[in-house]
């Protein structure tokens, strides 16, 4: 099973970084949005990243403008038909993506592989959603995409090994180490990640210590690059919500219980970086 070319459902933050490192990686890749102020600014990000690396050294600006030669743009799913596999990238809204799915299950070709960069919602259900569960699988990229290395691929119960195997190549050729788990909430990464967040909003919620002073303690002590209540800013407070919520309903376990300080924060809209406050101010 060969992938040669790719198309990308988003072009936010996620969907603008895979669209980048798959053109780097030598193949034609269409962008595709809702609208054209999100492809616009979507190019913006990788015309900023690219400069960024040429800047640093890690690519000539030939290297450069090959890659965004590779990257074409539309504003209708319909340009993903003839795609060898297809990454949505969209809001982590279930609704959203389970449309989604049908939708491209109806326009893409049979041999197609879908594939997700969801963080926390099931492969299997979104399987379900298509006439092709065996060509159904998670590509959980990490941000910021063109630097962090890890690819989570998620199998659904349907997936065939030569659809992981393709995945797996392909995540290799974009420069990443493609790590394999099978369908459960949040995955392996945000099911270890996301408690510790709220666990640190735990502690600050008891009035154990400053944020601070928790991060602080995480990143001299256990030789964290940032600390949980900074990196629960960056990754977006509501996005955290989220995945707790996922977590506490799909293994029905009240360990995994959202902090209040954390809903509490959601619902007045301090979601960290993106809104300007959250547990630090921006």
């Amino acid at each position: 099973m060969k992938i040669g070319s790719i198309a990308v459902l988003g072009a936010g933050q996620m969907g603008a970084g895979i669209a980048q490192v798959a053109s780097c990686s030598g193949l034609p890749v269409v962008m595709i949005d809702i609208e054209q102020k999100y492809i616009d600014k979507g190019i913006g990000i990788i015309e900023k990243s690219l400069s960024k690396l040429v800047s640093k050294e890690r690519m000539t600006q030939e290297e450069a403008d090959v890659a965004m030669s590779l990257i074409s743009t539309s504003v209708s799913r319909q340009s993903a038909s003839d795609a060898d596999l297809i990454i949505e990238a969209i809001p982590e809204v279930t609704s959203l993506k389970i449309s989604a799915f049908r939708e491209l299950d109806e326009i893409c070709k049979e041999t197609a592989i879908l594939a997700t960069n969801t963080s926390s919602i099931s492969i299997n259900e979104l399987a379900a959603n298509t006439d092709r569960p065996d060509r159904v699988i998670g590509m959980h990229f990490m941000n910021p995409v063109p630097i962090m290395r890890l690819v989570e691929v998620i199998n659904g119960k349907d997936t065939l090994p030569e659809v992981t195997d393709a995945v797996l190549r392909l995540s290799e050729k974009m420069g990443k180490i493609p790590l394999q788990c099978n369908d459960s909430p949040g995955f392996i990464s945000n099911r270890i990640l996301c408690p510790m967040l709220n666990e640190a909003i735990l502690t600050l919620q008891e009035g154990v210590a400053t944020p601070e002073a928790i991060d602080g303690i995480m990143k001299l002590g256990m030789n964290h690059p940032i600390g949980p209540l900074a990196l629960a800013d960056l990754i977006g407070l509501d996005t955290v919500l989220h995945i707790m919520n996922v977590l506490r309903e799909g293994l029905e376990d009240e360990k995994y219980a959202p902090a209040d300080l954390l809903i509490s924060m959601v619902s007045e809209g301090n979601l960290g970086r993106k809104t300007g406050k959250g547990f630090y101010s921006y």
